[in-house]
């Protein structure tokens, strides 16, 4: 068998790819596999860290507003979506796939459409709970949508072509119990360890905040805390970190550009921040995670704190707002949380009870059925 993954732009896209591709490699150990990204961005770099082949296309934004400069842009992306698609399509008729899988990320448009176009089995995931643009403009042309939440179903107009399966998690994440984790880190056994994370490129505002954070952390002993600062700002990080003096480890900060042994980090956490974004909730619940979400407010829809509402509703997380906190009244959050190891417990307990452990082997079976069943059309 032959599969195509196409995803891109941030983690959030490519890890459920990947957690798919892994869980179709373990069943069917033979079969090849083929990615599709966006030129220049993450998924370049994290899927032959993987162990799959990836190709790149020239994918461009779409952008918001009616100014000049933001027309003209989308006048090349629409000339880099024909040229993609046009390219997928030689692609995909070079590869001869048995199936194209979409995770999200604006590359998913011309890859599925040229697949559909060839007549090739598509599907589609949609992590949040609200469609995204291009779930939106792929729902009429691939064979299946499937969506994370049960509410999902109402935003298709041909709800019988959705599934509701959960969010794929990496098995990666099922390799660890938070002893074995914080062993091979190096922590001691009474040490709390909370890890801060806001998505593969980052935030410019949180890492703001822990600026403003570290010189409050000097000398503390409660806790180390492993930040991830993210692609994009990281050089300037660094650069207002030497200007102010600031020393991270003195701090019991771990500040990284980005965690790639995340299953291991998450494992060994007591408390996680970040970003509302579906497929990184997925992996908390799965991991079941205590979390203080602070939600991108940068995204179309709300679509992040609707997210995290729905984790603060069950008891498992709490939401702070941009704007409503500073880097002191976050501070004395965590560290009321980590002297409450009872709310910590039933914040665990609220998170595992949202997970949806067999999400990836959930999409897979979507995924064989519907080349099965095309295979059995063809043959009749």
């Amino acid at each position: 068998m032959k599969y195509v993954l196409t995803c891109g732009g941030t983690a959030g896209h490519v890890n459920p790819a990947l957690a798919v591709a892994g869980r179709l490699r373990e069943l069917m150990p033979e079969s090849e596999f083929l990615f599709l990204g966006a030129e220049g961005k993450m998924e370049m770099d994290l899927v032959p860290r993987a162990g799959y082949e990836i190709r790149g296309l020239k994918i461009t934004n779409i952008a918001r507003g009616h100014s000049l400069s933001a027309l003209m842009h989308n006048l090349d992306t629409a000339k880099n979506v024909i040229a993609s698609e046009h390219e997928a399509r030689t692609i995909l008729k070079e590869f001869r796939p048995d199936a194209v899988i979409g995770t999200g990320g604006y590359v998913c448009f011309p890859v599925l459409d040229a697949a559909s176009r060839l007549h090739i089995p598509t599907l589609v995931h949609e992590s949040n709970a609200l469609p995204g643009l291009t779930t939106r403009m792929l729902a009429d042309k691939v064979d299946a949508i499937l969506v994370g939440f049960e509410e999902s179903r109402r935003h298709y107009r041909e709800p019988e072509k959705v599934s509701v399966t959960g969010t794929p998690v990496r098995g990666e994440f099922a390799r660890y119990t938070r002893e074995s984790a914080r062993k091979e880190l190096g922590l001691d056994p009474g040490e709390s360890l909370v890890v801060s994370v806001w998505g593969s490129l980052g935030s410019g505002h949180m890492n703001g905040i822990l600026t403003e954070m570290l010189p409050l952390l000097q000398g503390q002993k409660h806790f180390r805390m492993i930040h991830s600062v993210g692609s994009r700002d990281y050089r300037e990080f660094q650069r207002t970190l030497a200007e102010r003096k600031l020393d991270p480890a003195a701090c019991r900060v771990d500040a990284r550009e980005y965690i790639f042994d995340m299953p291991q980090v998450m494992a060994a956490a007591d408390l996680i921040l970040c970003r509302a974004g579906a497929s990184t909730l997925a992996e908390l619940t799965y991991m079941g995670k205590p979390v203080l979400i602070v939600p991108s407010p940068n995204v179309t829809d709300n679509h992040q704190e609707k997210n995290a509402r729905v984790l603060e509703k069950a008891g498992g997380a709490k939401v702070f707002l941009e704007g409503q906190f500073d880097a002191k009244s976050l501070l004395a959050e965590i560290e009321r949380l980590l002297q409450n190891p009872e709310e910590l417990m039933s914040m665990s307990k609220a998170m595992a009870s949202l997970s949806v452990p067999d999400a990836t082997d959930k999409i897979v079976d979507k995924v064989l059925s519907l080349v099965n069943q095309v295979n059995r059309t063809g043959d009749s």
